[in-house]
């Protein structure tokens, strides 16, 4: 399937969850077989290279974790607080209105393995900066990261380039 073809199996909620807002919902990609597979091909295409696979807690879990099954590689989860049962390390990162934690098992990682970070939305970036910067803490390299929608103009593609990770996007949208 054409990337076009793709963006259009992404269905757009108007004013969701606020007013003005354009929500991007993916759940009609993944819904259509044949394009997630083809979602899933281009992703494992753009991380090429990539020893593990890292997705954050919700969507790119199931983005990333289907390029790593595709691939062949480790899948390492970014979890919200509290969700791991074993000893982890966190970093906490700025929302628009207030802060988040991330989380991680700090074994899940190899000293200078090169991880690939794999999610389905990039818009300002911070969760995808914050990642990045948990992965690092536990000796991963993340130098790329595949999203399957950006939306450039909230700027993430330039915050994760301020940390010299190359950013791929299937598909772009304008707005928010």
């Amino acid at each position: 399937m054409t990337p076009a073809e793709l963006k259009a199996l992404v269905r757009t909620i108007p004013d969701f969850p606020k007013a003005g807002i354009q929500f991007r919902d993916i759940t009609t990609l993944i819904g259509h077989g044949p394009g997630f597979a083809a979602t899933i091909e281009w992703l494992a295409r753009e991380i090429s290279g990539a020893e593990a696979i890292a997705g954050m807690e919700a969507r790119g879990f199931i983005f990333g974790a289907a390029v790593a099954a595709r691939l062949e590689l480790p899948f390492i989860p970014i979890r919200k607080p509290g969700k791991l049962p074993c000893r982890v390390i966190g970093v906490d990162y700025e929302l628009e209105y207030g802060v988040d934690r991330l989380e991680m098992d700090p074994q899940s990682i190899a000293q200078g393995q090169a991880v690939a970070i794999v999610d389905d939305l990039l818009a300002t970036g911070g969760t995808a900066a914050a990642a990045t910067e948990l992965l690092r803490n536990a000796g991963g390299l993340v130098t790329r990261a595949a999203f399957v929608i950006d939306l450039p103009e909230l700027g993430g593609r330039e915050k994760l380039a301020e940390r010299s990770v190359d950013v791929s996007a299937l598909m772009n949208f304008a707005g928010a």
